[in-house]
């Protein structure tokens, strides 16, 4: 499991399927946001759920979000799913996709699982850029991004289709050098300096992950925050937008 802050990634268990397929997709309102693809009457038991288990493919990581205390390094109460999708092994890029539980919205979680796919996508995957596709609505995504260290970098217009009319999309991006950069300061100060960099008035992110080994699971710490209001506590859903030649998730 890869933790980051308050959530783990794990893989999907068949117990995931049933839950996540209820609460997610049968939620057409949240999966038009969630998904560019149109949504159609699927079961949970068919093998076209967006959450069945299938078998692994190079071009997508799928992943089980759980909430955790903070001591607890296994378990946890399933809280949504998450993946990386369209995994370019030649250019090393990926896109990000998550959506939370209806329970677990307005909690936080969505910059942790931003964070957790980072990590995984830039330490372990080796990947060099990493991309968030959300509709320009979504301000809870685009928060939770900023928050993490990514840059908006555009907006297409016009590009979705959404509950029966076209709307803007953002795009966010995130390069390795960034993200390492923000490893490297966090290694490098006391308790007292992390605090007040994270403190520091300069209207820049103050991001910095800390890996830590525990045998088999890696624990991430994230500090971060932004010089910037968090997300209301009613906003709809950290999602980002997953494309018509992506998988099912």
């Amino acid at each position: 499991m890869l933790r980051t802050g308050k959530v783990g990634l794990r893989a999907r268990d068949e117990a995931d399927i049933a839950v996540l397929h209820a609460e997610l997709y049968e939620d057409i309102a949240t999966y038009m946001i969630a998904d560019s693809r149109p949504w159609r009457p699927v079961s949970a038991a068919s093998p076209a759920s967006p959450y069945a288990i299938g078998e692994p493919r190079d071009d997508v990581d799928l992943f089980s979000v759980v909430e955790l205390a903070p001591d607890e390094l296994t378990g946890g109460d399933l809280a949504g799913a998450a993946l990386l999708w369209a995994i370019d092994s030649h250019n090393r890029s990926a896109h990000l996709g998550l959506s939370l539980r209806p329970s677990f919205r307005g909690r936080g979680l969505g910059t942790d699982v931003v964070l957790a796919l980072c990590e995984y996508g830039f330490t372990v995957r080796g990947l060099h850029r990493l991309q968030v596709d959300t509709l320009a609505s979504n301000a809870a995504m685009i928060s939770g991004a900023v928050r993490a260290g990514f840059a908006q970098e555009g907006t297409l217009r016009g590009a979705g289709w959404v509950n029966g009319e076209f709307v803007d999309e953002v795009i966010l991006g995130l390069l390795a050098s960034d993200w390492a950069g923000g490893v490297t300061r966090l290694r490098g100060l006391s308790g007292a300096q992390q605090g007040a960099l994270e403190d520091h008035g300069d209207e820049k992110l103050a991001v910095a992950v800390l890996v830590e080994q525990h045998r088999d699971v890696v624990a991430v710490v994230a500090l971060h925050r932004a010089l910037t209001p968090a997300p209301p506590r009613n906003a709809v859903i950290a999602s980002c937008r997953t494309r018509p030649d992506s998988p099912a998730w």
